[in-house]
């Protein structure tokens, strides 16, 4: 193909100008292979002569799948009404890591996390309906700590829980998301975010 030799084994760590910019560096690496290759498979088929409408077809298939609005009820549950009320599960620090973003449209830089702690806490003990949270303090440190991976956990065990129940490009629209350097946040509409509490 041309490209030369490709290594995803591991991924040295940069120096960073700015420590905080550490867990924004190690976000998602995978979503970047796969995009290769997924280019590459397109590639290979451009070369076995399939027409570029069929492609094209291929490729924008799924665009007009219908996305489920987004349904948060009064004890936290997380349900998908048009997807015949499936329920999405994760445990209480991850759901309150979904909650804050979603409470946030236009994103966070992960730099800016510390920012965000008070209404962190806030969320979880909320949805964990304990007013002494002391023993997850130290959690809640790590995930709001730019300089480690803890937010990016906290983000692939969103990913896991609705890659679980249906394809990517459907799940895409409710997990973090976001290029390096860039906020990440959930792209789904708010339009189809219906809240039934107060988060």
């Amino acid at each position: 193909m041309g490209l030369g030799p490709r290594f995803h084994a591991t991924y040295p760590t940069p120096n960073f100008e700015d420590i905080k910019d550490f867990a924004d560096y190690n976000f998602p690496l995978e979503a970047y292979d796969l995009i290769d290759d997924v280019r590459s498979k397109i590639g290979r088929l451009r070369q076995l002569g399939i027409d570029e409408l069929v492609l094209q077809k291929l490729v924008l298939s799924n665009s007009r799948t219908v996305i489920s609005k987004l349904l948060i009820t009064n004890d936290f549950r997380i349900i998908l009404p048009d997807y015949n009320n499936m329920e999405i599960t994760m445990r209480t620090l991850p759901k309150a890591v979904f909650l804050l973003f979603l409470n946030h449209p236009k994103g966070i830089l992960f730099k800016d996390l510390p920012n965000y702690k008070d209404e962190l806490i806030a969320i979880y003990k909320k949805i964990s309906a304990r007013e002494n949270i002391s023993k997850m303090e130290e959690s809640i440190d790590d995930v709001v700590n730019p300089t480690l991976n803890s937010i990016n956990e906290k983000c692939s065990r969103i990913r896991e829980a609705f890659i679980s129940k249906f394809d990517e490009s459907i799940a895409q629209n409710y997990f973090i998301t976001g290029a390096r350097a860039t906020p990440k946040k959930i792209i789904l509409n708010r339009n189809l975010v219906v809240i039934e509490g107060i988060i």
